[in-house]
């Protein structure tokens, strides 16, 4: 059974000042998450599934997600701020996505094996 990578990038990039997901970095326009699949494929993982937001899900998905669809399985999970375990409620004012524990979440309906988790701006 080859592992997942779970890549988290939903994050509003408040302090940066944007989408630093989407930023390409590379001399051929690569984003810094493409560095990642691309090693994470070469060590034998089978997956990589995205933890984003659903206002820039189509962005996202032709920026990155297709460049990977005919090297690895690609999913999509979405994280959101109403997506809270019951008994909880969302405080007045909140925006910002709620962080980890909640991405890794958020994706587990599509990982039912090893998986490794990572933050879409780290490499």
């Amino acid at each position: 059974m080859k592992p997942t990578l779970l890549i988290m990038a939903a994050g509003m990039g408040s302090r940066y000042g944007g989408l630093k997901q989407l930023d390409p970095v590379g001399p051929n326009g690569e984003t810094l998450l493409e560095y990642s699949i691309f090693d994470a494929i070469k060590a034998g993982f089978g997956k990589v599934v995205f933890v984003i937001r659903h206002d820039f899900e189509d962005a996202f998905k032709e920026q990155v997600g297709s460049k990977f669809t005919d090297k690895i399985d690609v999913a999509y999970a979405f994280q959101s701020l109403e997506d809270l375990p019951e008994g909880f409620t969302l405080p007045e004012g909140r925006t910002k996505p709620w962080g980890t524990g909640q991405a890794v979440l958020a994706a587990k309906d599509l990982i039912k094996e090893p998986f490794c988790v990572q933050n879409a701006d780290d490499f």
